[in-house]
């Protein structure tokens, strides 16, 4: 059974840094696309940032880009998403997923596009 856990959420104050962690278990995922989203109460779940097989092309919404990071281990079947500069509207429940199969190198940013969810890690940031 293929399971997601994710873990690092906080309450922290506004300019601080938070890391998640994405463990996956079940199979491997060495060869499939990674994510993350966010929802918000009351608004649509958000394509945070992606990352494909190899870990070196990522994408980053650009209101997150240059203070979040994501970043991957094959060998430990985890992603990671490195936070700082946060800021209160940063604070939503963040979610990793694994994309479908047919993604290797193209990065997709809809939730539809992805097969496997983790339950999710609050982050809240105060002002």
């Amino acid at each position: 059974q293929v399971q997601l856990v994710e873990s690092g959420g906080a309450l922290v104050q506004a300019g601080g840094s938070l890391s998640l962690s994405c463990a996956a278990s079940g199979r491997t995922f060495r060869n499939n696309v990674m994510g993350w989203f966010r929802q918000a109460p009351g608004k649509e779940r958000e394509i945070v940032a992606a990352i494909n097989w190899t870990g070196i092309g990522t994408y980053h919404a650009d209101s997150v880009k240059g203070r979040f990071t994501i970043s991957r281990d094959n060998a430990k079947n985890t992603v990671y998403l490195q936070m700082s500069s946060l800021k209160p509207e940063d604070t939503a429940l963040y979610y990793c997923a694994v994309a479908s199969s047919e993604y290797r190198f193209t990065l997709p940013l809809q939730p539809r596009d992805y097969e496997y969810w983790g339950q999710g890690t609050q982050v809240t940031v105060s002002s």
